[in-house]
């Protein structure tokens, strides 16, 4: 294969992106909050999928007028953990998103990948999609702030050494794409994780696909030149 386009890199999100993942978190988070006695419909906690658990956290606070001690908070993030490792074993890769990994690494095009989770939630997704060793992974655990601050996707270019202008982030929230635009990098929405495309424009992405084997069929329109 021809190399890429030089300097190019992409950024990628994990749940929701490229694994189908986001309605395990959800219901993992419903468990964790009913368990700290604050009740809450899913599609609330749909909203804020992608977010940082602190600021995921802070929010439902204030919506529900529930002050949160750091230890109610670390006991809720412990609840979740656990109930989402319960349910890991339902997720599975989106459409297309092995395949996508595996052109890209052909093509010689650099990706990371930059998810708000925590190392322990990400490890059994990350071997779910057979994301090698040399990979960078940037998890929450690694960065002071998570998304939507820009922090997780500037890790990640530092860590393949390309300027964040050069990459384009590709997530399913809102969260993504605004940490994105913070990042001054391109961002490529997925609808995948149940966000609309109008929202994910409005967010700032660029362009807007279904899932990864979407993505894969329009790299030429990010720039990815498909070898001959």
């Amino acid at each position: 294969m021809t190399p890429a386009a030089r300097n190019l890199a992409f950024l990628f999100d994990l749940d929701g992106t490229l694994v189908d993942s986001v309605y395990q978190h959800v219901l993992a988070w419903r468990e964790a909050l009913e368990e700290g006695g604050i009740e809450l419909s899913v599609w609330r906690i749909h909203r804020r999928i992608g977010m940082s658990g602190g600021l995921f956290l802070d929010g439902l606070a204030r919506e529900t007028g529930r002050r949160l001690t750091p230890e109610d908070e670390k006991r809720i993030q412990q609840v979740h953990a656990a109930s989402f490792k319960r349910q890991v074993s339902q997720v599975r890769p989106l459409p297309g998103a092995c395949d996508l990994l595996s052109y890209l690494s052909q093509a010689r095009v650099p990706w990371a990948i930059a998810t708000s989770g925590r190392l322990e939630s990400a490890r059994p997704l990350l071997e779910m999609l057979g994301v090698r060793s040399d990979v960078p992974v940037v998890t929450r655990d690694q960065v002071e702030h998570a998304k939507p601050d820009p922090d997780l996707f500037l890790a990640a270019a530092a860590r393949l050494n390309v300027p964040v202008g050069d990459a384009v982030v590709v997530g399913d929230s809102v969260w993504d794409l605004l940490a994105a635009r913070r990042a001054r990098a391109l961002g490529v929405g997925l609808l995948s994780g149940g966000y609309g495309q109008d929202e994910l424009e409005g967010a700032g992405a660029y362009r807007v696909y279904q899932d990864p084997a979407d993505l894969l069929r329009h790299l030429d329109e990010v720039g990815v030149r498909h070898s001959h």
